[in-house]
């Protein structure tokens, strides 16, 4: 479950946002909200969320000096997604040189706020609770030995509509998805400047030929080669 603030002065974008959330039953957790700068800063201090949906025009200090003096202060990672109204888009592009991960304009919509957090966290939540757990825990565990069988123990189900699943919500396959999952984090290791194998390793590759063999299928390269590519 990720915990989740939400820094707006009006409360409407806030609501639209719960209401996602409560009637898709996604794993998110408003632990938070905020209606100011000062206040926001003190409450990503006090609760550590791992998101926080930011508005760009906030009395006190607005959603970028909120992001600059967060950078300065603030030990954790976290997710800034900024929500703005068209007029003001100039400074969400300012606001994601400055790290914000995407911005959602106002009015917020579900299919806009789901590819949001499918380019924030990495996978796209659905109309199934159950798929949204399945989808999160592997995004935790990844890099532990996961199976079709300990994934559908998670959920108390049975392999055969877990596999279903896959198929009828990504059009994949389990173990396709996983080495998904494991690739876009081996790719973020080796961007981070890790060696080739302790990036697979961290990644759940305990192969490293398996390793090249997955990393080469999907990206057309090596990963030594990737390493060479500018980034």
């Amino acid at each position: 479950m990720k915990k989740v603030l939400l820094a707006d002065d009006e409360s409407a974008p806030g609501e639209i946002i719960k209401y996602f959330i409560r009637t898709h039953e996604l794993p998110l957790q408003v632990v938070g909200e905020s209606s100011d700068g000062v206040g926001t800063i003190q409450a990503i201090k006090r609760l550590r969320p791992d998101i926080v949906f930011l508005d760009i025009e906030m009395p006190g200090m607005n959603g970028l000096q909120v992001m600059e003096q967060i950078g300065r202060e603030y030990t954790g990672n976290i997710n800034f997604i900024i929500i703005t109204a068209f007029d003001s888009f100039a400074y969400a592009q300012q606001a994601l040189r400055m790290g914000a991960k995407d911005f959602l304009l106002k009015p917020v919509m579900y299919e806009q706020f789901c590819e949001t957090m499918k380019r924030v966290i990495g996978y796209r939540y659905f109309d199934n609770p159950s798929f949204n757990q399945l989808l999160e825990y592997i995004d935790i565990h990844y890099k532990e030995e996961l199976s079709l069988a300990s994934c559908a123990a998670v959920l108390s189900m049975s392999q055969s509509n877990v596999a279903r699943f896959f198929k009828k919500y990504l059009d994949t396959s389990f173990t396709a998805y996983l080495n998904e999952v494991r690739m876009r984090y081996a790719r973020e290791f080796l961007k981070a400047g890790y060696p080739i194998k302790k990036a697979a390793d961290m990644a759940g590759y305990n192969n490293l030929n398996y390793f090249y063999k997955i990393f080469k299928n999907k990206y057309q390269m090596t990963p030594k080669e990737y390493l060479a590519e500018p980034f």
